[in-house]
């Protein structure tokens, strides 16, 4: 069997940022790595889904929503996918910047936490979804389409 491309990418190197992770015709998938690959502590599993609420949320009702092709975890619990269609890199940045400065400050209840719409209710953080939105935030600040290369 083939390895996929993200197993080919030396998670040995990896660091905090926005990643370029691959490009399928016109959608482009980025990794938006909040941790350290190998390197504890992982992100928590109830904060974690509640950044999945928050940035779906925030990215499907932003100018770019009919762009958004999807947003979610990675299983390694360091960060998340996000896929658009025909959004250059530079606007996709803002966008990833502008809604993680929106977690950061959100207010209130957390979108999609009732038992008929999430399958795991229950597990919400929202204080832990905002310090790490929080924290994520200098990471990503005057990201440019240069770096959105892994290192190798």
């Amino acid at each position: 069997m083939e390895r996929i491309a993200s197993f080919c990418v030396d998670h040995n190197k990896l660091t905090p940022g926005i990643y370029l992770s691959r490009i399928d015709g016109d959608i482009v998938t980025y990794d938006i790595r909040m941790r350290t690959p190998n390197r504890p502590p992982f992100l928590e599993n109830a904060a974690m889904h509640t950044i999945e609420h928050l940035f779906a949320t925030f990215a499907r009702n932003s100018r770019w929503k009919d762009q958004v092709i999807y947003f979610g975890p990675m299983g390694c619990r360091t960060g998340f996918y996000f896929l658009l269609r025909n959004v250059s890199h530079e606007d996709a940045i803002v966008l990833i910047q502008e809604i993680f400065r929106q977690i950061a400050a959100y207010e209130g209840t957390v979108p999609g936490t009732t038992a008929a719409e999430c399958g795991n209710y229950l597990e919400h953080d929202l204080a832990g979804a905002k310090r790490e939105a929080e924290a994520f935030l200098p990471v990503i600040s005057g990201w440019k389409p240069e770096n959105l290369q892994y290192a190798t």
